[in-house]
């Protein structure tokens, strides 16, 4: 509604009292395959709907995580079905989107109802449809420019997301810094009254850039909505606030917004619990409960004595793998372990909790002294099995499990996952043995075939150099 405030005889010109306009938009971000909370997302939705204008949004990291989705026949299916049918409007693609690789990313984006965006990727060598670097999305008269950037800290040598090199390597990335500013001025380009970078960066990074170092060395934008680091963040960083929502859907951020003549003049966010809501949609519900009745996930392969943390479970997972791969030493990667582990009965979706990735094993034979150079090369940390690694005064020391030094012309077989060579390529010779199966399906016929109970409490072989 407009408002006659003034008239001038002399120029017959009216002044137009500027319209306030109401947005409220939902946050989510680092879903990884979570699916049990959208029921409650899609009756929180639905009801502001009644009230006012309302648009749902994901920052980025969808995929990997809950077995159910990660192993559907039609990998990642099931969130792009739940994400549709509660109503989301737009994503930003996270590192994990492309761990299915680029055939699945492809065929889920074109299932999708809600816009995609990313800046900072392309991919017309790729079979992956190209997404917009922008989008604007429009409510009752009010335009909304979303910018979406992807983090590029996969690989030391190389500009990729953090997933696995070579399922994105027909796609070229650049790092988020290094795109920006070409949309400075999209807020005014686009005629939009709120300008939106919608991120998977991280609020603080290392290497490319982070929410806090976006707003502070591009301040072009009204709010940033940011994933990747998995935090519950509520701050303003140089006058713009940054939002982030936890993570697997336990969350969910709500944001008030009020705007006039393009400005935003009163915002208010409150980050809600899900696990504390009780209305669900119940529609939405029955279509988890019917991805959720999955017998494959169910059987039982083995016990575990005691509950075991991530280390621990670090631990457990480099043995087996050591054990039923029958191989000198195991390596297990740190992030490639993303589940605890409780005690009594151990079932599938367990373990494919734990490690979601689905990276095939492969073994090589390397002298002790290659070995050191890779642990030495890659600056990262590894759970491992079937050897001691000593740092004494900045020299590794590999013993065999009676305390014996190993020399460093020693020839030992290796077992890892994939990705670690993928990641360190310049510290791996040629493959002895590509195994078909998994990690996790490694683990998992590990514990069909032993009686014993998993025990990894006094376990704590982790070593970073």
């Amino acid at each position: 509604m407009f408002f006659l405030t003034a008239c001038s005889k002399e120029t017959n010109s009216i002044i137009i009292d500027p319209v306030e306009k109401n947005l409220t938009i939902f946050i989510t971000n680092d879903i990884h395959g979570s699916i049990d909370n959208f029921a409650k997302v899609k009756y929180l939705v639905d009801e502001e709907k009644k009230k006012t204008n309302v648009l749902l949004t994901n920052a980025g990291d969808i995929f990997s995580g809950n077995p159910i989705v990660d192993n559907y026949p039609e990998k990642g299916f099931p969130i792009i079905d739940l994400m549709n049918r509660v109503g989301y409007d737009i994503s930003v693609i996270g590192n994990h989107e492309f761990d299915y690789g680029e055939t699945n990313l492809k065929d889920r984006m074109q299932q999708a109802n809600f816009k995609w965006v990313c800046a900072n990727v392309e991919t017309s060598a790729s079979v992956i449809p190209q997404p917009s670097a922008f989008t604007n999305i429009t409510i009752d008269d009010i335009k909304v420019s979303f910018l979406g950037l992807v983090e590029t800290d996969g690989k030391e040598n190389d500009i990729i997301p953090s997933t696995h090199p070579w399922r994105v390597k027909n796609l070229t990335f650049q790092n988020p810094e290094d795109v920006v500013n070409q949309y400075k001025d999209l807020k005014a380009e686009e005629n939009a009254d709120l300008y939106i970078a919608l991120t998977h960066i991280g609020h603080s990074k290392q290497y490319s850039l982070g929410d806090f170092q976006l707003a502070t060395q591009f301040p072009y934008f009204d709010l940033i909505i940011g994933g990747h680091s998995n935090g519950k963040i509520d701050t303003v960083v140089n006058k713009i606030p940054v939002f982030q929502a936890g993570n697997n859907l336990d969350y969910i951020g709500k944001i008030e917004l009020t705007i006039e003549d393009k400005k935003v003049i009163n915002i208010n966010y409150q980050l809600i619990n899900l696990n504390t809501v009780t209305e669900e949609d119940s529609d939405i519900k029955k279509r988890i409960n019917d991805y959720n009745d999955a017998p494959f996930f169910k059987e039982v392969i083995g016990s575990a004595q005691v509950n075991h943390n991530k280390d621990q479970v670090g631990n457990f997972a480099a043995d087996a793998l050591r054990l039923q791969m029958k191989v000198d030493v195991a390596f297990q990667n740190n992030g490639g372990v993303r589940s605890i582990l409780d005690d009594g009965d151990i079932t599938k979706k367990e373990i494919y909790q734990i490690l979601p990735f689905n990276n095939p094993m492969i073994v090589y034979e390397m002298t002790v002294a290659e070995i050191k150079n890779f642990l030495i090369g890659s600056g990262a940390g590894f759970y491992y099995a079937g050897v001691i690694f000593e740092n004494n005064n900045n020299r590794i020391i590999v013993k065999d499990l009676n305390g014996n030094t190993i020399p460093d012309n020693t020839t030992l077989t290796v077992g890892v996952n994939d990705y670690v060579p993928a990641v360190y390529d310049l510290f791996f010779p040629t493959p002895k043995n590509i195994n078909p199966e998994t990690d996790a399906e490694t683990v998992i016929d590990y514990l069909k075939h032993t009686s014993s109970e998993i025990n990894y409490s006094a376990s704590n072989n982790f070593f970073r150099y």
